[in-house]
């Protein structure tokens, strides 16, 4: 198991100290801290020798507060889009704020990405714990959450659990962006990825899918064979991919399987990345313009990382067949 370690990261005002846990084993350092639960740095060695931090994000805490791109963060109480930021749970509407053009995107305003969760050294990792009080952010019950980081070897794991006192939709994922060339690095355009996934959800204009499930078969979205990112984006309709690719139905069994793959030739770098949940929403960071400086001042362009966020389909709670 690996060595687990803890220091302090920073001081909210009014709201507490932020720690920060390091998970080392031979091969990778993880840090994460509990402002989010983010993880703020992956460290592996490349084919080479050589260490590259592959997740984008800062260099304090203060950056970490802003966090608009939500690098590295756990994403709460729902991950990905509502529409129009309603849904009717047990015969009661429910109206959320809108973030993100006429949706609600990520938990809202704070969500569970924007508060300082409590934590405990376990073996091999760090639980993060969270209340979530009934009516925060105008979800209905109160959540009790956690999040579970173990490392083992080169394995990253992450449980995720909730339990709330009434009926209330909840999807968690984690929101780091890789660049397996080190993050600073200017694209992603030299890696390979491939997704084991025979469909995909298409998205309306604001990017809220559309009640079809589309083979990926003579797409652009067939990811099933390794496909080079750079001249694949050429092919996808809009600024890249930032969609959910379904590896089950909702309400199948789940059971962990290997949904994703993406290997970088030059660092001879491989990530593959496992889940239980229904989809993984893959995003090219298309949104990413160079408005703000990350780590060691590095600028980070459209198309500099890309996201793999486990979970279960967007908006599903307005989308019966989801």
């Amino acid at each position: 198991m690996a060595l687990v370690l803890m220091e302090e990261f920073g001081e909210v005002p009014g709201e507490g100290r932020v720690q920060k846990w390091i998970l080392k084993s031979s091969n990778i350092t993880v840090e994460i801290i509990t402002l989010g639960c983010i993880i703020t740095a992956i460290k592996c060695k490349g084919k080479n020798g050589e260490v590259n931090d592959i997740v984008l994000g800062y260099d304090d805490l203060e950056g970490y507060l802003a966090n608009p791109k939500y690098f590295g963060a756990v994403i709460g109480r729902v991950a990905n889009r509502i529409a129009k930021g309603r849904f009717v749970v047990d015969g009661k509407d429910y109206q959320l704020a809108i973030n993100n053009g006429p949706n609600s995107l990520h938990g809202g305003l704070r969500g569970f990405s924007k508060v300082i969760w409590g934590s405990e050294g376990v073996e091999g990792g760090v639980r993060l714990t969270l209340t979530s009080p009934d009516g925060d952010q105008n979800y209905p019950g109160e959540v009790q959450a956690s999040v579970t980081y173990t490392l083992e070897g080169d394995t990253l794991s992450i449980q995720y659990q909730a339990r709330s006192t009434r009926t209330t939709p909840i999807n968690l994922t984690n929101h780091s962006y890789f660049n397996l060339a080190g993050q600073g690095s200017a694209d992603i355009y030299d890696h390979e990825v491939s997704i084991n996934a025979p469909t995909y959800l298409p998205v309306d204009d604001v990017m809220i899918p559309t009640g079809e499930v589309r083979p990926v078969e003579h797409t652009p979205f067939d990811l099933r064979r390794p496909v080079l990112i750079g001249p694949r984006l050429k092919e996808v309709p809009g600024p890249g991919f930032d969609h959910n690719f379904c590896l089950s139905s909702p309400g199948d069994a789940w059971t962990e399987r290997m949904c994703a793959r993406v290997f970088h030739p030059a660092s001879g770098c491989v990530m593959e990345v496992s889940t239980t949940q229904p989809g993984v929403q893959f995003y090219t960071a298309n949104f990413l313009d160079c408005s703000f400086k990350g780590k060691g001042g590095a600028s980070y362009p459209k198309h500099s990382a890309f996201c793999l966020e486990t979970q279960n389909w967007p908006d599903a709670v307005n989308q019966q067949k989801h």
